[in-house]
């Protein structure tokens, strides 16, 4: 467990993602917890707004497409800052995004153009946060949807002062290498909360942000000390809208009560295909309405700064829904012959156009320039964010005084760190255990687990009493119950596993599971690579696994699964035979903190059986009998899952004629090469598959056993390193190594 001071657990998690960007040694020396600055305290000025109108006005007139920039009433926000320098600021964060997306050539300038005043309002005068902290566990998040605008965060974080986000990452957007890639990416920039780009992804994962907070906030919050409160911050596009995950993750949004979850609905009419006439003609707002949601209109987002604040303040005061707050916007806003267009959504303005806008938003800087008082002005996050952080340590310090049990599980949630024996409670079997099946197996992994892990939980997809995901210690997570652990999700695969990927990325040592029958991934494949190009440590239980479920046939009966699986990069198939490997499985899933699991359990009863383990399902391929001698068995059978035990019995009548079998359990292929690489030299000694092995051959100058009737390969040779990572780099291509 991490030390008892509180500064050193903000300092820990810190340390440790710094180690997990591979930073280079200047930044590092930024971001070390020893230099942190942590000045006095002084704190926030209020903020004011105008009254704000939800009448309907005359769209054009009121959303101001096609009309100059107007000035706005000045407000007081962390100092006092005049229209004048909002709107310098507002056009530094639309310049930045025009001129990198010029430079790469390639992007989606018509976001960042049309969304930099909610951005800037958010980013400068609403969201708590610690530019030299990007972790800080009780910081504001923010999510963009609509990930294609990522330059408009980008400019985001680099003018609050993140580290990851310096002038050559932004004038290297989209390029090989850079922090600034083409949609935002959380293992590759610090300050950006989750992965993005598929849309409705970022939406579904802010409605499990969300949810994380309102939960620990029930667990952990006292009377006297608030110690978890913080907001999400999403903006999402008419495309978001359009895709069915975000109308799932939204209903459940409204069903929870998030009333810390507010949305920006950047509503400029226009996707790529056109004016959004063509396909999009809903009521939005009616939905949300519908869905539970609390709605506002701002019907001039480009240059209406009060009323964009005058609704985040109307947001916060509802405490007992969800947010969406519509913002007319005009795509490409500045621009004078593109904006509200599609030819602004992605692709680079030209030459020309840059020019004219300039021109027209009367903006006489050179590429990626910051005017002085606009980088002075923001420069104060920095050391405000820090105080912020050292108020919060301070206040986790006496919470931790007056709360030790309460603030070690807290301190477990935050850091990732896991409770010391944790494995222990994890169950073992004997082949004198009964016959069950891996589902109810797992229920009981589950449940033990629950008791040792204070920030597991998860659900199911209405299928908790045949997916056996119920932990029965624990009641439902409800709008009145948010302390409580089992997740109800209702029919909702897709935004379930979208939700978890945010509820995973909100704190290192909140560990979901979510579940469903194994044929429905179907439903929620694009959320599960989201899961593994995120690194989302997601714990995907998928029961009725293969063609043995019985009666409900084909539909339900998943074919391909097993192989599309194991071919999606940093995705970790498991398929567990009997109790041990169930828990064997159990215990890979919570220790591989960088990637998804998927446990494929069976409905049918199967065997414990004589041989397996724990320890072995970590190598993902181990023997669990061989009556051969001198490491020469007449022949080898691998099976996986419910198969294993048809491998067994196999076994058994062939030793009765005279052979020497191996029987291998081959429960996971990813695990298997990784442990193999592992050792640096591999050999593969018989285990592997004659396609494996193959594949190695032209790197093996032909030393290999043949056989010709096709049974696995013996390589008597170990492969090389250099030889071993030419063909690991063209596998990462396809099946990136744990």
């Amino acid at each position: 467990m991490a030390s008892s001071s509180s500064l050193t657990l903000s300092q820990a998690i810190l340390s440790r993602s710094v180690l997990r960007h591979g930073s280079s040694s200047s930044t590092n020396s930024q971001l070390s917890p020893s230099s942190l600055s942590l000045p006095t305290f002084s704190g926030l000025k209020s903020t004011t707004a105008t009254s704000f109108r939800r009448h309907i006005l005359p769209s054009a007139a009121a959303s101001g497409r096609h009309s100059a920039i107007r000035a706005s009433a000045a407000v007081e926000t962390l100092e006092k800052t005049d229209n004048a320098l909002v709107e310098k600021s507002v056009n530094t964060i639309r310049f930045l995004a025009i001129d990198a997306v010029e430079k790469a050539n390639s992007g989606h300038p018509g976001l960042p153009m049309g969304c930099a005043p909610m951005g800037h309002i958010l980013y400068d005068e609403i969201m708590r946060y610690n530019p030299k902290n990007p972790y800080w566990f009780n910081r504001d998040r923010f999510v963009l949807s609509a990930g294609h605008g990522c330059m408009l965060q980008y400019a985001l974080l680099h003018l609050a002062g993140y580290d990851s986000v310096r002038e050559e990452d932004l004038k290297s957007f989209r390029q090989w290498g850079s922090k600034t890639p083409g949609h935002p990416e959380n293992f590759e920039t610090p300050g950006v909360e989750v992965t993005t780009g598929p849309l409705g992804q970022g939406i579904a994962n802010a409605v499990g942000l969300a949810l994380s907070e309102k939960h620990l906030a029930a667990r952990f919050n006292k009377p006297d000390t608030e110690i978890v409160d913080h907001y999400t911050y999403c903006i999402v596009g008419d495309g978001c809208q359009m895709e069915g995950i975000s109308q799932e993750a939204a209903s459940l949004a409204g069903h929870w009560g998030l009333g810390k979850l507010i949305a920006f609905y950047d509503d400029n009419h226009i996707s790529i295909d056109g004016d959004t006439e063509i396909a999009f003609t809903e009521d939005v707002a009616a939905r949300y309405e519908a869905l539970g949601w609390h709605v506002i209109w701002v019907k001039n987002g480009n240059t209406g700064y009060d009323e964009i604040r005058a609704a985040i303040k109307e947001a916060k005061a509802v405490t007992d829904k969800p947010t969406l707050i519509k913002v007319t916007t005009t795509i490409g806003f500045g621009s004078p012959n593109k904006s509200n267009s599609y030819s602004v959504h992605g692709s680079a303005l030209g030459a020309k156009e840059v020019e004219a806008t300039r021109q027209n938003l009367g903006w006489p800087y050179e590429p990626f320039h910051v005017p002085e008082e606009v980088k002075s002005h923001w420069s104060r996050h920095v050391p405000e964010g820090a105080a912020l952080e050292a108020g919060w340590n301070s206040k986790f310090a006496e919470y931790e005084k007056k709360y030790p049990e309460e603030a070690a599980d807290l301190k477990s949630i935050i850091t990732g760190e896991l409770p010391a024996d944790w494995e222990k409670a994890l169950p073992t079997y004997t082949p004198e255990s009964p016959a069950d099946a891996t589902r109810n197996l797992s229920q009981q992994n589950l449940n033990a687990l629950a008791k040792v892990l204070p920030g597991f939980l998860g659900g199911s997809a209405d299928l908790a009493s045949s997916n056996m995901t119920l932990m029965k210690m624990f009641g439902d997570f409800q709008k009145s119950t948010p302390e409580e652990r089992n997740i109800r999700f209702g029919v909702r695969e897709h935004g379930m596993g979208a939700i978890c990927n945010g509820i995973a990325l909100h704190s290192p040592g909140l560990i979901p599971y979510c579940a469903t029958f194994f044929v429905f991934t179907d439903y929620m494949r694009a959320a599960i690579r989201i899961s593994a190009l995120a690194e989302s440590r997601v714990i995907y239980v998928m029961t009725h696994d293969s063609i043995g479920l019985g009666e409900d046939g084909p539909t339900h009966q998943p074919i391909e699964h097993l192989a599309s699986f194991r071919a999606m990069p940093n995705v970790l198939m498991l398929r567990p035979a009997d109790g041990n490997e169930t828990a064997g499985a159990y215990r890979v899933a919570i220790l591989k903190s960088k990637t998804p699991s998927i446990l494929a359990l069976s409905r049918q009863k199967l065997p414990q059986l004589a041989g397996t383990s724990i320890e072995g399902t970590a190598k993902g391929g181990y023997t669990i009998s061989d009556n051969s001698s001198g490491n020469k068995p007449d022949v080898i059978l691998i099976g996986t899952g419910s198969e294993l035990e048809i491998a067994v019995k196999a076994a058994d009548e062939l030793r009765k004629e005279g052979k020497a079998v191996r029987v291998v359990s081959f429960v996971s292929w990813e695990l298997l090469m990784s442990n193999q690489l592992s050792t640096r030299k591999v050999s593969f000694q018989q285990l592997l598959p004659l396609e494996l092995a193959l594949k190695l051959e032209p790197h093996l100058g032909g030393r290999r056993s043949s056989d010709p009737r096709g049974r696995p390969l013996e390589l008597t040779d170990s492969v090389p390193v250099p030889l071993l990572e030419k063909y690991t780099r063209s596998l990462e291509s396809q099946q990136r190594l744990l």
